[in-house]
């Protein structure tokens, strides 16, 4: 069965533009980074759009890399963006390219505006077009080169490209309206000098496009039907479509839709970045970084972020997204697919002092997924309990462990905790038990109830592993409107533990398996720092939303 388009009003857009056959029934769709940095969430948010609607619509979709700064462009953040991608299921096919690879292309289309008169070579510095392009309210002022010749114009754009003038000391500037309400119609520039190495194009250029100039001619080049942008290109529309109707080539329909922002995070590349930089991340890829390597590493699955995408939804207007919709997206999938096991993360032993010997107890994988079968875990004398499970002087409600108490030990037996070993400070070392043996789990035996069950691994069996609890980066909702936004860093975004107890079943774990550490949370193997000798656990999310009461307290 076929599954429903989502409905909101890009499609509804796309339905009309195929019931007038406006591109010939075609749909075609692009996703345009620039290669200065990691994908992020709000980037897999555009690609599940863009590659959902050539998907719904029979189209196709391009990736194409924006390579037009080569200071700020290196072929590892190339190379990352392709896998992330790739990652998310978005199918390119064999449609992947480069902005520059129409560099000549592009160069062409700016002497053919050059000799329209529609184009000039401008002698001003960044500095002063930025001090005569004027207000909201008040026009610019007209460059003093704008009215040099044609002739003078070709000759001062052919001699930019072989590289006789210094970097910023010329631009190719469009003449269009030094008065126009719209700023980005004020002469913007079109190329830049800057004699640096491109990552592809080595120093076969020292002439650069713009953005602005190269986004349209893009998507023209490429026979693009509907460009899809987020809102801050929506007062450059005009400009991409001067461009287009001044060269009279194939002109795409740009659409434009409201970007991700996400609570607790911060989306700007730039302070993504400094975050990267200055250490107060491990790499793009940190777990607490919101790119997609980071959330790959973190346990996010790609069906994940796009039931993420679809319940965020398609804006026309800029809101704030709670991160705990993330959460929820990536719960909603671990919870059927994740495998349950039991780890101990803050140890203390039991000691059943009535048992002897060992036995294998049947335990089961998942219960949301039937085919997911049961496991055989191993019973001994000696367990690990977490800590947090006993309590000598509990309060009101405790359903745990307690002296003289009994508690359920997960797929085995009742428990009664009959003696407390201290050390010499006072600190308890370990649980002295006895078990009874009419009460292992399932065996219909006895009728005896309790009211806790706690989970536990062998001593003797379970293996020991590092286990990385992360949570949210920053402490305010919206760090990116603080002037110090660095001061607002959570100090327990991390929290590792050395010695935490894992059951035998996860010893041969391989990076990205995902389990279900029960009354844990959700945990994958880590893919950077796990070896053969020590695995390493991350958690991915807790099992239920913690924050939102660690905010009500």
């Amino acid at each position: 069965m076929e599954k429903e388009k989502p409905k909101n009003f890009i499609y509804e857009i796309i339905d009309e533009d195929i019931r007038t056959n406006k591109w010939g029934g075609r749909v075609h769709t692009r996703f345009p980074p620039e290669p200065n940095g990691y994908l992020h969430i709000g980037h897999a948010k555009s690609i599940c759009l863009n590659y959902g609607i050539a998907r719904d619509y029979n189209g196709k979709f391009n990736l194409r890399f924006d390579d037009t700064n080569p200071e700020k462009e290196e072929t590892e953040y190339v190379e990352s963006i392709i896998e992330d991608v790739k990652w998310l299921g978005a199918d390119f096919e064999d449609r992947i390219f480069y902005a520059s690879d129409y560099f000549e292309q592009m160069y062409k289309y700016a002497v053919e505006l050059i000799k329209k008169g529609k184009a000039y070579v401008c002698d001003l510095s960044a500095e002063e077009i930025r001090k005569t392009r004027g207000t909201l309210t008040e026009p610019g002022i007209e460059s003093p080169y704008r009215n040099r010749t044609v002739e003078e114009n070709l000759d001062l754009f052919e001699r930019m490209r072989k590289g006789e003038f210094p970097t910023g000391s010329k631009t190719l500037r469009a003449k269009i309206d030094m008065a126009s309400p719209n700023l980005n119609l004020r002469d913007p520039v079109m190329y830049r000098i800057l004699h640096a190495e491109h990552h592809r194009q080595g120093n076969k250029w020292c002439i650069y496009p713009t953005y602005d100039w190269a986004h349209g001619l893009e998507d023209s080049i490429e026979g693009i039907t509907h460009s899809i942008c987020t809102l801050e290109f929506e007062n450059h529309r005009p400009l991409y479509d001067w461009f287009l109707d001044e060269l009279g080539i194939y002109h795409p329909q740009q659409i434009e839709f409201a970007r991700l922002n996400l609570s607790y995070t911060v989306m700007s590349k730039r302070r993504l970045l400094q975050l990267v930089k200055d250490g107060y991340v491990d790499g793009w890829d940190d777990p607490r970084m919101p790119t997609i390597s980071g959330l790959r590493r973190h346990g996010f699955t790609p069906e994940s972020l796009w039931n993420f995408a679809e319940l965020v939804g398609v804006a026309k207007r800029d809101a704030m997204t709670d991160i705990a919709l993330l959460e929820f997206a990536i719960r909603d999938d671990l919870n059927k697919r994740a495998r349950r096991v039991m780890a101990v993360l803050d140890p203390i032993k039991v000691v059943i002092t009535n048992y002897e010997g060992e036995e294998e107890l049947e335990a089961i994988n998942n219960p949301e997924d039937s085919s997911a079968g049961t496991r055989k875990i191993k019973f001994t004398k000696e367990l690990f309990i977490e800590r947090a499970d006993f309590m000598e002087e509990p309060p009101k409600g405790f359903k745990r462990l307690i002296p003289g108490g009994e508690v359920r030990l997960r797929y085995a037996y009742i428990i009664k905790c009959d003696e407390v070993v201290k050390d010499g400070n006072g600190n308890i070392v370990e649980l002295r038990c006895s078990y009874d043996p009419d009460t292992k789990s399932g065996s219909g035996k006895s009728n005896k109830k309790v009211k806790g069950t706690i989970h536990w691994v062998s001593a003797k069996y379970a293996f020991n592993a590092e286990v990385r609890l992360y949570d949210r980066l920053f402490t305010v909702e919206d760090p990116a409107s603080k002037e110090n936004w660095l001061d607002y860093i959570n100090p327990q975004s991390l929290n590792i533990i050395e010695n935490a107890y894992i059951e035998p079943s996860l010893k041969d774990s391989k990076p990205g398996d995902i389990f279900q550490f029960e009354r844990q949370g959700y945990f994958c193997v880590d893919s950077k720092y796990s070896t053969p000798q020590k695995l390493v656990f991350n958690r991915t999310v807790t099992l239920k939303d913690g924050w939102a009461k660690k905010k009500g307290e």
